[in-house]
Order: C-alpha cells, then structure tokens, then sequence
C-alpha cells in the first residue's frame, strides 16, 4: 500500500476512534449516569473552566507534538494496535521531544483531554470511568506497545525505558 495512504489511514482511524467515538462515549456515559451521580464534579464554574482550559491545553499538545516526532524523527506513525500496524510503524526509536518526558506522550495527551472533558461535563461518572480505565489503558501500553518496541528496538528501548518514565511524566524513575 502506498505510505502517504497509510499513514492517511492510520491517522483517521486514531482520530476517528481516539478523538470521536469515544469522547463521544463518554458524554453518553455522563447522560445514562447522570441520575446516579447528581451532583456536580466540581461546583466553581471559574475552577472547572480553568482545568479544563490546561488539562486540554497541555493534553493536545503532548498529543499533536508526539504525533510530529513520530512522523518526523520515527519516520512512521502511531496508529498500532494488538500488534496490527494501522500505519507504518516508526523505523528509528523516538527519545526527544515530548519521548524525553515520558515514553507514551500521545496516551498521557489523549487521557488529559478525556479528563478535560469529563470536567467540562461536570461529569463524576466520566471522570471515575477514565480513572478506572487510565490502569487498564496503562497495562495494555506495557503489554503489547512496549513488548513490541523491545523487540523492534532492542537495547536501544531498554535503555530508553530505564531512563524514561512509561506515562506520567513527573514521576521519573530513579
């Protein structure tokens, strides 16, 4: 398959999957929850506001700027899944950029918008199911990402994963 459409192909299922369906799940979650969880998540409308505005902020661009270093720097895409490449897989390991603060950016990105829209819902329910999701989704990334990232880069991401924290980017390892 030509690799422009490859990639055009993993971008818009991780978009449409990533971006659409599932925030779009989880405001139907908050609308069928909603009477078992009345009250507001946060009641300072000013407080709630801001933490969205930084949580997208911040999710966005760890989201948009690891999708350019893998482009870039990797020469591939990020559209890998139970080990079905959706788009070219990198072919050099990224280590700078947002990888310089965590080995997974694009994930930490992703769940900071989730977080950000379960705020802006004022949705409890929202914000408990990604907290119940974000160690399943974090066990998953270790199982089969980095599973195959320790094969296709050998030393070279062992190295990288005794250096480099696996999500959240202010807990380094020691």
């Amino acid at each position: 398959m030509n690799t422009t459409i490859h990639h055009f192909l993993g971008y818009l299922l991780g978009i449409g999957l990533f971006y659409v369906a599932i925030p779009w799940g989880l405001v139907g979650l908050h609308a069928l929850a909603e009477p078992l969880f009345p009250f507001p998540l946060l009641p300072m409308e000013w407080l709630r506001w801001a933490l969205v505005a930084i949580l997208l902020f911040f999710g966005l661009g760890f989201a948009a700027w690891s999708n350019i270093a893998l482009r870039v720097t990797g020469l591939g895409g990020p559209a890998d899944g139970f080990n079905v490449a959706v788009s070219p897989r990198t072919r050099k390991l990224v280590t700078t950029g947002p990888y310089k603060f965590t080995r997974n950016p694009m994930a930490f990105g992703t769940f900071l918008c989730y977080f950000a829209l379960g705020l802006a819902l004022n949705s409890a329910a929202a914000v408990l199911f990604l907290a119940v999701m974000l160690p399943v989704a974090i066990a998953y990334i270790g199982h089969y990402e980095e599973t195959r990232l320790a094969r296709d880069f050998g030393e070279e991401f062992r190295e990288y994963r005794r250096r480099v924290p696996m999500f959240f980017p202010w807990f380094p390892k020691c």
